[in-house]
């Protein structure tokens, strides 16, 4: 396959599809197996998204179970690479230091499965901010947080002591690029689904996410 950004990679966090475990602030709206769903769908989608873009590689990196079903229908098993790391920063650094400098990549975004409304042409604009000369380029999310980050070399300084799952993400990372100098792009902000209070907009989507309740 021919890609726009060779020398680029596209890396998808993902949680191990278990019954209980994922989208567990929607249990309550939800239930498990609603939650399942749901959570199933938004992985298969923005996988479908990446892949059918032919931007740059698709790799995904799970908390577990590499072999799992949902994780080979989406990627090709030498691109699952397991996370590593005791929290979310870690487990982002560790990623970038892989891509960068074991698979000598030019650029590396990473993206979770939370944003269902991330299309190709916002990742596009991710990989040309960076093919431009941006350091460091963000997706934020309407919550504090963000849907994407991505990044030429490794800047390990970005993901350390930062209060994740918090409203304060975004300007914590925005303080840090500041103290570091570093020439960053802000993309448009999105808006992801971690709430019961996000769940109608589901139904805005096309194709829309309606199939999990």
């Amino acid at each position: 396959m021919t890609f726009k950004f060779p020398d680029s990679r596209i890396a998808v966090f993902a949680r191990e599809p278990v019954l209980g475990q994922v989208k567990t602030r929607l249990l309550a709206a939800l239930g498990e197996e609603g939650a399942l769903t749901l959570y199933q769908q938004m992985l298969a989608r923005i996988g479908a998204c990446i892949s059918a873009s032919r931007l740059a590689r698709l790799d995904l990196w799970v908390t577990s179970n590499p072999s799992h079903e949902s994780f080979l229908s989406i990627c090709n098993e030498m691109n699952i690479f397991v996370q590593s790391g005791d929290d979310l920063g870690q487990k982002m650094a560790f990623t970038c230091n892989h891509t960068l400098v074991a698979e000598a990549a030019q650029s590396v975004l990473i993206v979770g499965t939370d944003c269902p409304v991330m299309d190709a042409a916002y990742l596009d604009s991710a990989l040309t901010s960076l093919q431009a000369g941006s350091d460091v380029v963000i997706g934020p999310a309407e919550d504090g947080g963000y849907v994407l980050i991505g990044m030429r070399r490794l800047l390990p300084a970005l993901f350390a002591d930062i209060p994740w799952g918090s409203d304060r993400v975004l300007a914590e990372t925005l303080t840090k690029l500041e103290a570091l100098r570093l020439n960053y792009h802000l993309l448009p902000t999105l808006w992801d689904v971690d709430t019961p209070a996000d769940l109608p907009r589901l139904q805005t989507l096309n194709p829309s996410l309606t199939h999990y309740s």
